[in-house]
Formats: structure tokens, sequence, C-alpha cells
């Protein structure tokens, strides 16, 4: 089975040979490695240097969305893995990962739990980012329980949902993965096969609005979806974010997002 790796990245050159380094150590090897460098104005360009074998596309800064998807357009397998710049494949995630999809052929995507390290030191995962692979939607409703990093799937799921959504400058993996789950069986493979990494500068998935953008995705999902069960569980997780954000406003006196907020819990209450 072979498979392509997407790496977007963006002043990572350093973080980048490493997150390289973990794919070529792999005991299933990898395939095709695409880089998308995404405007970096650091030394990413020498990658092609330090690894000649691998693809590399520069672009003009456009965002993680954008590069995955360019990554994804050019891939020439019918699977298709990620890894953010950030973060490391442990030697064995694929091999385990192409053992499950061989052995479970009628899923087309799955993930793998993380080890967690900020500042150098292993942290402690949060209980609402812990995994139990019973049902990706449901799990994945209220927070986004899948790192990109530990995704591996075949390319027709994009086909039927569509790519990374352009217009959003983070929570575009919590987006892609609901439209996906909402409609395909997803599996997990509950055991750490990467390492996700932080403290670093520039991390888009600190920023504190997430909340208001999920609130967003959620409202363009329940717009298309067809399936009752799945409407009322997206409202339900609506009302929740709607009042979570209410109070919020209410807290720092900003009367416009009260009375937006307001209209919304009136919307979802029903």
């Amino acid at each position: 089975m072979d498979v392509s790796v997407v790496i977007p990245t963006y002043n990572r050159y350093t973080l980048l040979k490493r997150a390289i380094n973990s794919l070529l150590t792999q005991t299933h090897p990898v395939d095709e490695i695409i880089v998308i460098d995404d405007g970096s104005t650091d030394n990413t360009k020498q990658i092609t240097k330090d690894f000649p074998n691998i693809i590399y596309i520069y672009q003009s800064n456009r965002g993680v969305s954008a590069a995955r998807n360019v990554g994804i357009q050019q891939a020439k397998n019918e699977w298709i893995a990620f890894l953010d710049s950030d973060d490391e494949w442990h030697q064995e995630k694929l091999q385990k990962q192409v053992a499950f999809h061989q052995n479970n052929p009628d899923i087309l995507m799955s993930y793998t739990a993380e080890k967690w390290v900020r500042d150098g030191k292993v942290v402690k995962i949060p209980k609402k980012y812990r995994k139990i692979g019973l049902d990706a939607f449901v799990e994945n409703l209220s927070y986004c329980n899948i790192a990109p990093s530990s995704v591996l799937l075949h390319r027709t799921l994009l086909e039927k949902v569509g790519l990374f959504d352009e217009s959003l400058e983070v929570c575009e993996d919590y987006d892609l993965w609901l439209r996906i789950s909402s409609k395909n069986k997803v599996g997990l493979l509950n055991e750490q096969l990467i390492t996700k990494y932080a403290g670093h500068d520039e991390q888009l998935g600190f920023r504190k609005d997430m909340d208001r953008l999920r609130v967003q995705i959620l409202e363009k999902l329940l717009r298309v979806c067809t399936l009752e069960p799945l409407k009322q569980q997206i409202q339900e997780e609506l009302f929740k974010k709607c009042t979570l954000l209410y109070k919020a406003s209410c807290k720092y006196d900003k009367i416009a997002d009260i009375q937006f907020y307001v209209k919304k819990l009136e919307q979802y209450k029903r």
C-alpha cells in the first residue's frame, strides 16, 4: 500500500527536518513526501538539499488549508497522510495504520492517539481530548479530537466531501473531519503513534476565538445535513457553544455580541 504524505510548513526549517526524518525511519516505507512551503522567509528552501528525494512546492502565504490542498492535488497515491512540521511520527505509525486498513477494507480513514510535549516536557492530555473510538462524529463534535498528523485516508473521501476549507485560518481540520465522519465510519488506533510538540511561537492552535469559528462550522454543516439524528446532535452542540459565548459576552459587556447570541440561543433552543 503506497502512501503520500503531505507536510504544510511556514518558517519551521529546523522542525521540518525532524518531521521528515521521522518519515524516513518508518518500518513501512513512505512512498512520497510532499512539502508545501506556505511562503516561508527562513531557510526552508534549504530542505531540498537536505532531502533531495522529497517534492518541494513553494507558494505565497495562503494558509495551512491551501497548503494541504495543494499537496493533496499533487499526491500520486490513493492513500494520503498528513504531518504538521511541528510534529513527528513514531517508527511503527504507518505500518500499524496500513495493517489496520488492510484488515478493515470498508474503513477509509483512521487516526491515532498522540503524545504531547510542551517546552520539552511530556504533558498529560486533557480528558476532553482522550480517545474513545466508538463514534468519531460524536467524539469530535465539541472539540477537534483528531490530530491531522495522525490521519491516514483514502482520496475518495475527499472527492465526496471536498478538501480543506481555505476560508478558515484555524479549525480547518475540525471542519473536514466532521464532514467526513458525518457520512463515513472512521477508525481509531488508540495507541500513541505520533508526538505533538507545543511551546514555540506562532502556533495557530492557541488562538482564543476558536468557539466562534466552531459555531460557524457547525452551522455550515447543519445546513447540508439530511439525517435527523445528526441534525439534533449538531443543534444541541450549537446551543452549548452559543451559551458559553453569550456568558463571555455578558462578562465583558459586549452589547452587540450579547444581542447576537441571544438570537442564536432562541434559534437552537427550539
